[in-house]
């Protein structure tokens, strides 16, 4: 790839403002975007204790505006090539601001339900625009095996932080606080862009927003609204129980087989079935599968461990999740090595990033215990930020590697965000946490068959040592022993062995299934044939 010789310009700015700091001023603005949102994660507690809302009614909305991120992808290239840069941030701060005012005046579902959405759009948007303008900035040669370590600083630096800091402020005021610093923050943007900016567009004749499959893509949005619904109220609708859950699904599958039906017979769809085709697109898509599920995982449980066991305050699981950022960066500076420097193949990268989930949960099962003070768990943390950047970063290169046409990639990373985002979320929540009270249950009733009034001495019998003892021992035995870390370790040496050639052509060269079984009952039919 070679570098440009040209050199790097933002000529959206006015010509007072220094060329030096133009792109520092552009990634503080990507900041103040990604630290927005609809909904806080870390101030769901505060908000739970002062509205009508649940818990379940929160994470909905906090997934509805990560639908709302996911489902755009595909439009973020045409909306830059129709609009200005001004319009495009100015827009979507003046967006994200309107969406906090009603998030934190209302509660009403129907309505903050689109808002959240709508939210998602704009900070996804102008997340885009922010990044895309300082791309060549950060990388003159455009080498992605660069921009998407830095890229994920960013994004992760706001994920963890966002949460941290609207716990605090919902401990420390009113939890509609964190919503006023967003709308000042957004008013920052729309300051800037019309003071040190001017209107710029890339394209000198605008890209028309004609024939785009729009109705396929508003589908899409509620076929993903309906999965959160189902994941996030599964447990408390009782799953299968529900007449409401039930029409939920059968009305889902039914607007999936619509949607693939649109999708094959539209000439421009909104998802185009060709990525699949690229190679090793599903094989990434895959193992995002399984990286999803076990980080999802492995969070659901800490989650469980330290609210119901430990009994932290939001406010202290944020600020001990903020030792995860060490592993971000440390994990982002591997892939930036790796990727970007060495150029080296990314099996070997996958391993690292299994690895480290595998450390994670070996020390937060052994850590389980009611008298290990909670700043020992910094380094399980420090791991799991490792693993989450180092799989995220190689992922998303990959799939780049894979699919090379630009508007095919960002249709793949709508798919590949949907698992991102959706797994690790609204899937963790739901599934794992249902079938973590039902495996406790099971554990109970048949461990409580053995403890009869007859064998044991109520008056000698610390039955609050027993239950805590007891609940910690479960949570070890059920989840992490016999699931998660033998799949990560798995998943560890599977790719350890993958980065080894005459492994990997071995296996490539390996007949599919159906083929093999065919020609060992030939072989099987020779041996037992009767001869004349």
């Amino acid at each position: 790839m070679q570098q440009s010789s040209h050199p790097f310009m933002m000529p959206m700015f006015r010509a007072f403002v220094p060329r030096r700091i133009q792109p520092w001023i552009y990634l503080v603005q990507v900041m103040c975007i990604q630290f927005s949102g609809g909904v806080y994660l870390g101030a769901l507690e505060a908000v739970r204790g002062t509205t009508n809302l649940m818990i379940e009614d929160l994470l909905m909305l906090l997934y509805t505006g990560l639908a709302g991120m996911a489902v755009w992808f595909p439009m973020l290239f045409r909306m830059k090539f129709r609009f200005t840069n001004q319009q495009l941030l100015c827009g979507a701060a003046a967006v994200i601001g309107i969406c906090n005012f009603i998030t934190m005046s209302t509660t009403n579902m129907a309505i903050l339900l689109p808002v959240c959405f709508i939210a998602g759009i704009a900070k996804i948007q102008g997340t885009f625009e922010c990044m895309s303008n300082i791309q060549l900035w950060i990388t003159p040669p455009r080498d992605f095996g660069v921009f998407f370590p830095v890229l994920h600083i960013v994004l992760l630096t706001a994920i963890t932080g966002s949460a941290w800091l609207a716990a605090v402020v919902a401990f420390h005021l009113p939890w509609q606080m964190m919503h006023v610093l967003t709308i000042g923050t957004m008013c920052f943007v729309i300051l800037v862009q019309l003071t040190l900016c001017k209107p710029f567009c890339p394209m000198p004749q605008r890209m028309p927003l004609k024939g785009i499959d729009i109705t396929t893509g508003l589908l899409m949005s509620v076929l993903m609204l309906m999965v959160s619904y189902f994941l996030v109220y599964g447990d408390y609708l009782m799953w299968f129980r529900s007449l409401r859950l039930r029409w939920i699904v059968a009305l889902a599958l039914i607007l999936l087989a619509f949607i693939l039906y649109r999708l094959k017979t539209v000439d421009k769809p909104y998802i185009s079935l060709e990525i699949f085709r690229y190679k090793n697109v599903v094989a990434i898509l895959l193992v995002t599968v399984v990286a999803e599920l076990l980080l999802g995982a492995e969070h659901t449980l800490e989650e469980i461990y330290w609210s119901e066991v430990r009994g932290l305050e939001e406010h202290t699981k944020t600020g001990l999740c903020l030792w995860s950022l060490p592993g971000v960066y440390a994990g982002v500076v591997i892939t930036l090595f790796w990727l970007g420097h060495r150029k080296w193949k990314v099996w070997k990268l996958f391993a690292i990033g299994f690895g480290c989930i595998t450390i994670y949960a070996i020390r937060m099962y052994f850590l389980m215990d009611l008298n290990v003070p909670i700043t020992a768990y910094r380094w399980a943390l420090v791991f799991r930020g490792c693993a989450y950047a180092v799989l995220a970063v190689s992922l998303m290169w990959s799939l780049h590697e894979s699919v090379h046409e630009l508007e095919h990639f960002f249709m793949a990373l709508f798919i590949f965000n949907v698992i991102h985002m959706y797994l690790a979320g609204a899937s963790g929540y739901g599934l794992y946490t249902s079938l973590f009270q039902h495996f406790m249950a099971d554990n109970m009733s048949r461990y409580g068959s053995y403890l009869t009034l007859t064998g044991v001495d109520m008056q000698q019998f610390d039955m609050n040592g027993f239950m805590n003892g007891y609940y910690l021992h479960s949570m070890m035995s059920v989840t992490l022993k016999g699931q998660i870390i033998w799949a990560a370790g798995f998943m560890t040496t599977a790719f350890l062995l993958l980065d080894i050639p005459q492994v990997r052509t071995g296996i490539e060269k390996v007949p599919y299934w159906p083929v093999y079984g065919i020609k060992m009952l030939a072989r099987m039919g020779t041996r037992t044939r009767i001869p004349k």
